[in-house]
């Protein structure tokens, strides 16, 4: 924030006639529409998690409605967001060099289209490949929001305007679970899982509509020219880290992955360089490496980086949880998951209107407490034969925590940010926030499929011996009966091991014999219930570590925000919100 910043690095540079003029321009005052504006632009983060909760919730119907592998519904979820977080940087600053309405409406049209052609999708490819150009279009889309919001609103209502997106961010969550649950089950129009892609449509049309009517124009005051070098390296960097961690468990982790990884410092530790050299030559580098000197922005990077990757491996694991290894159908997997949204949904208004105006960062430590204290309810709550309402505790203690911690990270990180360079900083932001979720998802692997292997496998070999007793009790000859429930076993036991091409003859016997078939989905489900609950608690266990790494991150945040309006204590504020940060 221009106005309020003290840092002198952050300062914009001198500015033209022509570029003050460009700063009334975008000034709150000569924008009355500007809430009229922010409504609409919420569409974007509306679209965007409902899309995203959605379809975990529909995956299943995905996968035996169209026939698609576990690698390809990886696809359908991880290459949406790994398209999506290759994109928010460059997109962000395309906003603030061609304007951010314009990169805004460009996403939004992009978005509808890709939303549609997912809708439409013939075959699995069809619908990866959709969902991919729907990353895409989201990573231009997403940032010019947050740009739009901190160049258009005077700081002493950007409390406000970020607590109404939080809550109708929260509100997309809260319905999203829902929404799609009845969505499937309805089966609307014969669509079945193809209207929770569809629903984009309409939304994205009334929103691309009235954004040309109502959002202004902005841009940076000073010409700036597109850093195409940098956006190489940045995205060739950002692939080499993010297409291993997504897509790792996958392809079973080659030793080719972990080279790009590794490769992949090398290629940040390049462009740094290149962005300083960048810097000096013409100040107009892809990313303002200045904007790190400012402890508010550097240290919320970080926790959203934390806070984001937790949520990526919580979110996934609960749901396969609640839909394979309990047997929820979608729309009880929504109503479930609406404990959890409704904690979010309260605090993350609170939080940013109240509580962090008063209390400061603490507001952000004890959410994690929150956080952990809700983890560890559920971990001594969930059972094979745990109903909805006893996961309501757990849930609605962690999203009251995750309000209380995420929603208030981008008022400390932009409020030092000049606004010439507000879309590059929203494409950091809304990057890291990708990158967590995509750390998350391969998490996943080690702290949920890994051990849902092991105790699959464990689980399946205690029942086999009673799957093929209840077989010849039931007449079977001993030795079908040893050839069933070997065919039991490998089938079982290379569907939790993630690999049922392993097993897909051993499961087509079992099938193709009516008194296997019955015991077998009998046994399965009893394995399945144990499994995945063992499997859910390791991933809560792994929670608790970062819960306490959020805890520690938010105390590198400065003690209050710095703006007046906020009523932080002055000396506090100037003595602890300026210190300069470390190295």
């Amino acid at each position: 924030m221009t106005s309020t910043n003290t840092n002198p690095d952050l300062e914009s540079p001198p500015a033209t006639a022509a570029a003050q003029a460009a700063q009334v321009v975008d000034a709150p005052a000569a924008d009355p529409r500007r809430w009229i504006a922010f409504i609409i632009m919420t569409v974007a983060t509306f679209m965007d998690m409902l899309d995203g909760s959605i379809v975990n919730v529909a995956l299943p119907a995905i996968q035996h409605g169209m026939g698609a592998s576990f690698v390809q519904l990886q696809w359908i979820t991880a290459g949406y967001v790994f398209a999506f977080a290759l994109t928010l940087i460059t997109g962000g600053r395309l906003g603030d060099i061609y304007g951010r309405r314009r990169m805004f409406q460009l996403g939004v049209l992009g978005f509808v289209v890709t939303s549609f052609l997912c809708g439409i999708a013939v075959n699995p490819e069809m619908l990866v490949i959709s969902r991919l150009a729907q990353g895409l279009a989201a990573g231009l889309m997403v940032p010019q929001v947050m740009s739009i919001i901190h160049v258009t609103f005077p700081d002493k209502e950007k409390g406000v305007v970020f607590a109404v997106q939080g809550t109708i961010g929260g509100l997309a969550a809260t319905i999203a679970p829902l929404v799609g649950g009845l969505l499937v089950a309805w089966n609307v129009f014969g669509w079945d899982w193809r209207t929770i892609f569809l629903v984009n449509v309409p939304i994205g049309l009334i929103g691309y509509t009235l954004g040309w009517k109502y959002i202004n124009e902005s841009k940076a005051p000073s010409r700036i020219r597109l850093d195409l070098i940098g956006v190489a390296l940045a995205t060739v960097s950002l692939t080499a880290l993010l297409f291993p961690l997504t897509f790792g468990r996958e392809l079973h982790w080659p030793a080719w992955g972990f080279v790009l990884m590794a490769a992949s410092v090398l290629g940040f530790i390049g462009f740094v360089a290149y962005e300083r050299a960048k810097q000096r030559r013409d100040g107009m580098p892809l990313v303002p490496l200045s904007l790190f000197k400012s402890r508010s922005f550097s240290a919320a990077l970080a926790l959203m980086l934390g806070m984001f990757s937790f949520t990526g491996m919580f979110m996934l694991a609960l749901y396969l949880y609640l839909q394979e290894g309990l047997g929820f159908s979608p729309l009880r997997t929504g109503v479930t998951l609406l404990a959890f949204c409704i904690g979010a949904f309260i605090t993350a208004s609170a939080s940013v209107v109240a509580l962090v105006p008063k209390f400061g960062r603490a507001v952000l430590q004890v959410g994690a407490v929150v956080i952990a204290v809700g983890v560890a309810v559920l971990l001594f709550s969930v059972s094979p034969d745990i109903t909805s309402w006893g996961l309501v505790p757990g849930l609605l203690l962690i999203g009251l925590g995750f309000g209380m911690t995420a929603t208030p990270i981008a008022l400390f990180a932009l409020q030092e940010v000049p606004h010439q360079d507000a879309g590059a900083a929203s494409g950091l932001i809304n990057t890291k926030q990708q990158l967590g979720f995509a750390v998350g998802i391969s998490v996943v692997t080690l702290a949920f499929f890994a051990p849902l292997a092991s105790h699959g496998a464990s689980n399946v070999e205690s029942l086999t011996p009673q799957f093929r007793q209840e077989l010849v009790a039931a007449g079977v000859a001993d030795a079908r009966a040893d050839e069933l429930a070997g065919a039991f076993s490998t089938c079982s036991v290379s569907s939790f091991a993630g690999t049922p091409e392993t097993g897909a003859a051993a499961c087509a016997a079992v099938q193709n014999d009516p008194q296997a078939k019955a015991l077998a989905e009998k046994y399965s489900h009893e394995a399945a219930g144990s499994s995945f609950t063992d499997a859910f608690r390791t991933t809560l266990y792994v929670g608790f570590g970062f819960a306490a790494l959020a805890l520690l991150l938010a105390s590198f945040l400065p003690r209050w925000l710095k703006q007046e309006e906020w009523g932080a204590p002055a000396e506090d504020a100037a003595g602890d919100a300026e210190e300069p940060a470390k190295a």
